[in-house]
């Protein structure tokens, strides 16, 4: 009788009711009457099923529990595949840092280990990560939660290999900011998926988390917006203006990646500017603070103290690290309490000297300031974060538990 057991024949020919929903077969509580050669038989057959039913289960192979909070740093992938791995690890395994976010998209659009040569992304692929395998081993090992970095709409790479997917002056060159990079086109679904597909390979590779960064347009977009040519792709009859429609593009995008990246068990989560937090959207960029956070796991927020113009009555808000997040954070709260499903909030935080900022406009920033910024996200609920130093040097002796209650 193939695959059909003589029972399950049995319970279709009495009329029990089976659905088929997410492929499984349920059958509902039911009291029938079989007649079997003339004798009646009455039977109460209770079922219980599971509430959901994964019909595809990804592992890695490796083990990573998600930490009492994550308490991370950045890594490159030089850092990540060379000799400062080791002091990296060291600080975890001396500190109370237990994560890493490591670039596997990097901000000139380069994958950054190098994947079987039949892969669509070989090309643009980079060993600065030599071995991946070992790698993730190692952050087994020492119990180091592993985020993967993938900057997306910053991508100097792919513009240049595809004007088409970016945008172009009237001459048809690629545009390009004032340091040299260029942006793809974040209404185009060509390149969301280009960027999933390599997040899905991050996810492959044992990553607990996609952390998406660059989700926007380049700053100052609304001033080039009637400047440049580049495609709406779908959005072209959406309703609203362009301004409306980049805010779409993105959060779009957003909801779209976390809904591919679901049956690969990682968690979603995205960078954004901390001023967006402060602003109903910001729509030269397409940031809109809340609906991006509707559609994340974890919103991580870009809040150093040197990126703030004077803002929160602080003229110059690098001279106060504890000040600036503790108003900062008040603002993020508010907004996120509004949800009906907040995502964790994680924000990034300062430990560079911003010295670009010229004398009298900046601070050294040492374990005193790293610990302000900490101790002014517990002070306000938040026990998450993540410190930013683009060479990966971070500050000795911090306290990374203080102000924290037990």
């Amino acid at each position: 009788m193939g695959k059909l057991g003589k029972s399950t024949v049995a319970a279709l020919v009495a009329g029990v009711s089976l659905f088929v929903a997410s492929g499984q077969v349920i059958a509902e509580e039911e009291t029938v009457s079989m007649n079997v050669h003339g004798e009646k038989v009455s039977a109460l057959e209770a079922r219980e099923w599971p509430d959901r039913v994964a019909r595809f289960s990804f592992d890695s192979g490796y083990t990573f529990e998600y930490p009492d909070a994550v308490r991370g740093v950045f890594v490159t992938a030089h850092s990540a595949g060379g000799a400062r791995m080791d002091s990296l690890l060291e600080l975890m395994d001396t500190t109370d840092l237990n994560s890493m976010v490591i670039d596997v998209k990097d901000d000139d659009g380069f994958l950054t280990y190098k994947p079987e040569e039949d892969s669509p992304f070989y090309d643009i692929s980079r060993p600065f990560i030599s071995d991946p395998e070992a790698m993730m081993s190692r952050l087994e090992e020492h119990e180091v939660y592993p985020i993967a970095r993938v900057v997306v709409f910053k991508d100097t790479l792919l513009a240049e290999e595809k004007p088409e997917w970016s945008f172009t002056t009237d001459s048809g060159e690629v545009w390009k900011n004032n340091r040299g990079e260029a942006f793809v086109n974040p209404f185009l679904k060509e390149v969301w998926d280009y960027n999933i597909d390599i997040a899905i390979k991050a996810a492959e590779m044992g990553f607990k988390e996609i952390q998406f960064d660059y989700v926007r347009y380049p700053e100052g977009f609304e001033r080039r917006d009637e400047e440049l040519n580049y495609d709406v792709g779908e959005y072209k009859n959406s309703e609203g203006d362009n301004v409306q429609r980049r805010v779409d593009a993105v959060t779009d995008f957003v909801a779209y990646a976390r809904e591919r990246l679901a049956l690969y068990d990682v968690d979603v989560s995205v960078d954004i500017f901390g001023y967006t937090a402060t602003l109903p959207e910001a729509p030269g960029i397409g940031q809109n603070f809340t609906r991006i956070s509707e559609n994340v796991d974890v919103i991580s927020s870009m809040i150093y103290p040197s990126h703030w113009t004077a803002h929160f009555g602080l003229d110059k808000p690098d001279l106060y690290p504890y000040e600036l997040v503790t108003e900062y954070i008040k603002i993020e709260n508010e907004k996120l309490a509004e949800l009906e499903n907040p995502p964790v909030s994680r924000p990034w935080l300062q430990d560079f000297t911003a010295s670009y900022l010229g004398s009298g406009n900046y601070i050294p920033y040492r374990a005193p300031e790293v610990e302000a910024q900490i101790k002014a996200l517990y002070e306000n609920g938040v026990d998450e974060f993540l410190l930013w130093n683009a060479g990966n040097r971070y500050s000795e002796g911090v306290d990374y538990l203080i102000g924290k209650e037990n």
